[in-house]
C-alpha cells in the first residue's frame, strides 16, 4: 500500500474520530464554565469529574500506544512560573466572559448560536496581539520526558485492565436497547470525546484549532487546510449532535452577546500563549502526560471562574435584595 494511500486512510479515520468527538462534545461535560457553574450553584462535581476522568483515559491511551510503538513525538512540557498563573486567571476570565471554554463554543455554536463564530476570531487576535500587551519571554521547553512516557511497561497493562472494569460495569446487564443511552450519558460522553480527540492525535498529530490559530498568529502553522478540514469535522459532528438531541435552533446575531464572545476570545487567545496551552491542550494532552504546568494552569484557570461566578452571584442578590427594600 502506498505512502499517499496510507496517509488519506489515516486523515480519513482521524475526521471520523473528530466528527465523532464533535457530536460527542454536544452530549459530554466538557466545559469548565459549565463544570465550574455546577460546583458553585449545586455543590456538586460531576462534571468536572468526568474531565479529569477523560484525561485518565488519554494518558492511559497513550501508554498503550507507546506499549504498541505507535506513539509519535508528543508536545514538550513547560517549566511553572508567574506566567503559567496569569495565562491561567485570563484563560479563565476569558470562558468566564465567553460563556464558555474554547470546548463550549463549539457545542453552542453547534447549536444554532452564531456569535461563538466570534470566539476563535476573538482567540486569533489574543494569540497575534499578546507580545504587544504582555510582552513575556519565549517559554522554554523541558528537556526531560513526560513522566508517563517514562513510566513503567506494566502501567499499560494495568490501564487495559481499568478500561475492561469500566466498561463490564457499564454495560453488564444492560440490554442492546440500553447501550445507545449508556454511551452517551454525559459522561460516558466525556470519556468518547477524550478517546477520539487521542486517536486523531495519534493518527495525524496536533490537530486542534486552538493550536491551529496560535501557530497561525506566530506564522508557523503548517498542514492548514488538511487541519482546517478537520475543524469542519468537529463543527458538523456538533451540529448533528445539537440537532439529534433536539438542541439546534437558529438563534439570531446580536451586538452585545458578539462583543462579549470575541473579547472572552482575545482573553483565552491571550492565556493560552503565556501558559502555553488552551484548555483542550490542557485537559486532553498536558495534564495526561502529568505535566505541572498544565495542571496548575487548569487549577488556576477553574478557581479564577468559579471566583467570578460567586461574584456574580452576590452581586445579583444584592440588586435583588436593594430593590425589595
Amino acid at each position: 500500500m502506498s505512502s499517499i494511500m496510507v496517509s488519506s486512510l489515516a486523515f480519513l479515520a482521524a475526521a471520523i474520530c473528530v466528527g465523532l468527538m464533535g457530536y460527542a462534545i454536544q452530549r459530554g461535560a466538557t466545559c469548565t464554565v459549565a463544570a465550574m457553574d455546577e460546583l458553585v450553584t449545586k455543590r456538586t462535581g460531576w462534571r468536572l469529574i468526568s474531565l479529569l476522568e477523560a484525561s485518565l483515559w488519554v494518558a492511559g491511551g497513550l501508554l498503550v500506544a507507546q506499549a504498541l510503538h505507535l506513539l509519535g513525538t508528543m508536545p514538550a512540557g513547560y517549566p511553572v512560573n508567574a506566567w503559567t498563573i496569569v495565562g491561567g486567571a485570563l484563560l479563565g476570565l476569558g470562558a468566564f466572559v465567553n460563556g464558555a471554554c474554547v470546548f463550549g463554543a463549539i457545542a453552542r455554536f453547534g447549536s444554532g448560536e452564531w456569535v461563538y463564530a466570534a470566539t476563535p476570531l476573538g482567540f486569533y487576535v489574543g494569540c497575534l496581539s499578546v507580545g504587544t500587551v504582555f510582552a513575556p519571554l519565549a517559554p522554554h521547553r523541558l528537556a526531560h520526558d513526560s513522566p508517563v512516557l517514562r513510566a513503567s511497561s506494566w502501567l499499560a497493562p494495568a490501564f487495559v485492565a481499568f478500561v475492561s472494569w469500566r466498561v463490564a460495569r457499564s454495560f453488564v446487564g444492560t440490554r442492546p436497547p440500553d447501550w445507545r443511552a449508556r454511551v452517551w450519558a454525559p459522561h460516558a460522553a466525556t470519556i468518547v470525546i477524550g478517546v477520539t480527540f487521542l486517536a486523531a492525535l495519534l493518527l495525524v498529530g496536533a490537530w486542534a484549532y486552538t493550536d491551529v490559530l496560535a501557530e497561525l498568529a506566530r506564522g508557523m502553522a503548517g498542514s492548514v487546510l488538511a487541519r482546517g478540514l478537520l475543524l469542519l469535522a468537529l463543527l458538523l459532528g456538533a451540529a448533528l449532535g445539537g440537532w439529534t438531541a433536539g438542541r439546534f435552533q437558529h438563534r439570531p446575531i446580536r451586538a452585545a452577546p458578539l462583543a462579549r464572545c470575541f473579547g472572552g476570545g482575545v482573553l483565552m487567545g491571550w492565556g493560552s500563549l503565556l501558559i502555553p496551552g488552551g484548555n483542550d491542550g490542557l485537559i486532553l494532552v498536558g495534564m495526561p502526560l502529568l505535566w505541572p504546568y498544565a495542571w496548575v494552569a487548569f487549577g488556576t484557570m477553574c478557581v479564577t471562574i468559579a471566583a467570578a461566578q460567586v461574584v456574580r452571584r452576590s452581586r445579583a442578590a444584592s440588586l435583588v435584595g436593594n430593590r425589595v427594600a
